[in-house]
């Protein structure tokens, strides 16, 4: 007795189990590599963070604290709408401390390791360490040796050991007109041309705290800049509490 009529046979084709799977997996990526792409083009990556030379003044709260800052310092534009946000990202071009502006936005844009940009954060920071303390507490653990080696530009120099996750940076201490400067600096590197160094966070008003970044062939001018820094932050604060 024949299973089909006419003769005809009839065939099973067996499939791997692993070959649907497979194929949704590969769909799933290539869709998630097309979203990738376009949010990364250039339009997308400055969409929330495209410089303006609007200098009309925007007024900013930080944890209470008012701020009145001209709209070409800030670097989100969601800031130029004004709120009550916990973090604030400026602009500043060194030496004279100014906002961005058409003429001056090849250098705003520049990462080039003598840039002359300064990036401020001011961030709610009810938990702010002083500097001695974020010294002793923080940092102090991971130093190559108990103590600091004066260095040159007047400050201090703090090396960290090897495996700390530091080892690729310095730290420098200096004496500013706000009280002592911790400025953690990225060691230059081949994959690392244009190193920053960071002026840790420190507070300037009750839960605001104050952090800014510059690059490390600026270091020479380290004064200058935190006194740059400190009079740009009070301008900006004393608009709002004059307007009061």
């Amino acid at each position: 007795m024949r299973g089909a009529s006419g003769g005809e046979r009839s065939e099973i084709h067996q499939h791997s189990g692993w070959l649907i799977p497979f194929g949704l997996a590969l769909v799933i990526l290539v869709l998630c590599g097309a979203v990738l792409l376009y949010d990364l083009r250039p339009a997308a990556l400055f969409r929330n963070n495209a410089p303006s030379a609007d200098v009309r003044s925007v007024s900013l709260s930080v944890r209470g604290v008012q701020f009145q800052i001209p709209g070409n310092y800030l670097e989100a534009r969601a800031s130029r709408r004004g709120d009550d946000p916990d973090l604030i990202s400026l602009s500043a071009l060194l030496p004279d401390m100014r906002g961005y502006s058409i003429p001056d936005a090849g250098l705003f844009l520049s990462n080039a390791a003598d840039s002359p940009v300064v990036h401020l954060v001011l961030r709610a920071d009810t938990n702010s360490l002083s500097a001695a303390d974020r010294l002793a507490r923080i940092y102090g653990p991971y130093f190559a040796g108990p103590d600091g080696t004066p260095d040159q530009f007047g400050l201090t120099r703090y090396t960290f050991r090897d495996g700390t996750g530091y080892e690729r940076n310095d730290l420098y201490a200096g004496g500013g007109g706000a009280g002592p400067l911790l400025l953690l600096c990225e060691r230059p590197a081949q994959d690392l041309p244009s190193p920053n160094c960071l002026a840790i966070d420190r507070p300037v008003a009750p839960g605001v705290s104050l952090s800014y970044r510059f690059k490390r062939s600026q270091l020479s001018h380290w004064r200058g800049i935190a006194t740059g820094v400190d009079m740009l932050v009070a301008k900006f604060m004393k608009r709002q509490i004059g307007a009061g």
